[in-house]
C-alpha cells in the first residue's frame, strides 16, 4: 500500500505570508516557486508531485522544506549569503520595524497617511543600514509582514471611533431622553394619543434636521424595463450617468402624529431653516408650544435664527442633542427610511424633478402618517433607539 506523504505543518501566520508571496507579481520567481512548494507540501502533496508541477528537482523541493523546518519562512525563501557571516534578524531589528509601522509615513518623508506593506518594506530596506539594522537591508515584503503579524499590528487598516468632546454629553443626552419619556406618557396602552389635559399650553414635540447633498443623477441612456424570465427579471440600467447638482431637505417630524413638515432647497442656510420654522409656526394652533429636538448645526443658533425666534417669544423651545449625538434625534431614522424607499437607485432629468419626487414622498407620508417613538430607556448607559409605532 503506497505511503501517504506527510503534510508540512505551517502556522497561520506563515501560511498567510506564503500565500501573499505566491500570488504577488513583484516577488522574484524563485521566491514564488519556493512559497508554492511549502504551501503544496502543507496540503499533503508529495515531493515528487510538487517537483513535477514546478519543473524543479526533487532535491530542491526537499531542501526548501528542510530550510523552512530549520529556519522558518524567510530561511526557506531566501538564498544563503555567499560569503561572510549570515545576517540574522534580532529582537532589536523587529522592534525597529514595529516602531516604524506605528508612525505615520508622512512624518518620515513620505506623502501617504498610512503604510502599505510594499511601502513599509521599501522604507525598511532604504533606512536599515543608516538606522543600525543591516540585517534588514534586503528585507522583503513577506518578511516585514511576518514581523508585523507576530506583533498583531496592521498599520494599513483604519478603524474609526467617536470621541465625546462635549463635556456635558451625559447631561444633554438626558435632557433629550426626558423629552421622549414625557412624550410617551401622551399615549395609551394601544398606542393612541391621549387628549391634552392641564392648564399649561399644549406641547408639540418635533424632531428636526437637515439632509444635505441629495444628488440629482440623470441617466445617459434609457432603462430597459424588467420582463418575466429575462435577465432574472431585473431592470437593466446603463452604468454611466450625469450629475445635475444637489438639493437639501430641511424637515421636522411630529413625534405625536408622525406628520412631516419639510422644504426642499438647493442650499441649507439660516434663511432656509427659518423657512421651516415659519412653516411649523403656521401648522400648529396659536398659543401652543413647539418643542424642537435638533442638533448643534450652526444655522440652528445663528444670529438670523435667534432674531426670528425673539420675534416669536414663548412659541418655540429648543432641546439640543449633545455633539456627536445625532443618533439621539428620531428624524435620523425617518431620513434612513426615505433613502431606502425613494432615493436608492433614483434617476431624474432635472433638479426640479428630484425636488418634486421628494415633496411627493412627504405628501404620501402625511396621507398615512406613522408616529415615530423612542423605544429605549434613559439609563446611564445612554443607549437609545427609535422606532415607528
Amino acid at each position: 500500500m503506497p505511503r501517504t506523504p506527510e503534510a508540512l505543518r505551517l502556522t497561520e501566520g506563515d501560511r498567510e505570508a506564503l500565500e501573499l508571496v505566491a500570488r504577488t507579481r513583484t516577488e522574484q520567481a524563485r521566491r514564488v516557486d519556493r512559497a508554492r512548494m511549502l504551501l503544496w507540501k502543507a496540503d499533503g502533496r508529495s515531493l515528487a508531485e510538487i517537483a513535477r508541477s514546478l519543473g524543479a528537482n526533487v532535491n530542491t523541493v526537499a531542501l526548501c522544506v528542510r530550510k523552512y523546518r530549520e529556519g522558518g519562512v524567510e530561511a526557506a525563501l531566501s538564498d544563503a549569503a555567499r560569503s561572510g557571516r549570515p545576517a540574522s534578524i534580532g529582537d532589536g531589528d523587529r522592534a525597529w520595524v514595529v516602531s516604524l509601522a506605528c508612525q505615520r509615513p508622512c512624518e518620515l518623508g513620505h506623502p501617504a497617511e498610512t503604510w502599505t506593506q510594499s511601502a513599509l518594506a521599501a522604507h525598511v530596506r532604504a533606512e536599515a543600514a543608516r538606522a543600525g539594522h543591516p540585517a534588514l537591508a534586503r528585507a522583503t515584503k513577506s518578511m516585514v509582514w511576518s514581523i508585523l503579524h507576530a506583533a498583531d499590528l496592521h498599520p494599513d487598516r483604519v478603524r474609526y471611533y467617536c470621541e465625546r468632546r462635549d463635556p456635558d454629553f451625559e447631561g444633554k443626552m438626558h435632557e433629550v431622553l426626558v423629552v421622549y419619556q414625557q412624550l410617551s406618557f401622551r399615549f395609551d396602552d394601544d398606542g393612541d394619543l391621549l387628549p391634552w389635559e392641564g392648564e399649561e399650553p399644549e406641547v408639540h414635540v418635533v424632531s428636526v434636521d437637515e439632509k444635505p447633498g441629495i444628488q440629482a443623477i440623470a441617466p445617459v441612456a434609457p432603462d430597459v424595463r424588467p420582463e418575466p424570465g429575462v435577465r432574472g427579471g431585473a431592470l437593466l440600467r446603463d452604468g454611466e450617468y450625469r450629475r445635475l447638482g444637489t438639493v437639501s431637505l430641511i424637515a421636522g417630524i411630529d413625534l405625536q402624529d408622525g406628520t412631516v413638515e419639510g422644504i426642499v432647497r438647493e442650499r441649507h442656510r439660516s434663511r432656509e431653516f427659518v423657512e421651516l420654522l415659519e412653516a411649523l409656526d403656521a401648522k400648529y394652533p396659536e398659543g401652543h408650544v413647539i418643542r424642537l429636538v435638533l442638533d448643534n448645526h450652526s444655522v440652528h443658533r445663528s444670529r438670523e435664527t435667534r432674531a426670528w425666534l425673539e420675534g416669536h417669544p414663548g412659541r418655540f423651545e429648543m432641546v439640543f442633542t449633545p455633539r456627536h449625538g445625532s443618533w439621539l434625534n428620531v428624524i435620523e431614522g425617518f431620513f434612513g427610511k426615505m433613502a431606502r424607499q425613494v432615493l436608492r437607485h433614483i434617476r431624474v432629468r432635472s433638479l426640479d424633478e428630484l425636488r418634486e419626487r421628494i415633496e411627493l414622498y412627504l405628501r404620501e407620508v402625511n396621507a398615512s402618517p406613522v408616529p415615530h417613538r423612542w423605544r429605549w430607556g434613559i439609563g446611564p448607559s445612554g443607549d437609545g433607539k427609535e422606532d415607528a409605532a
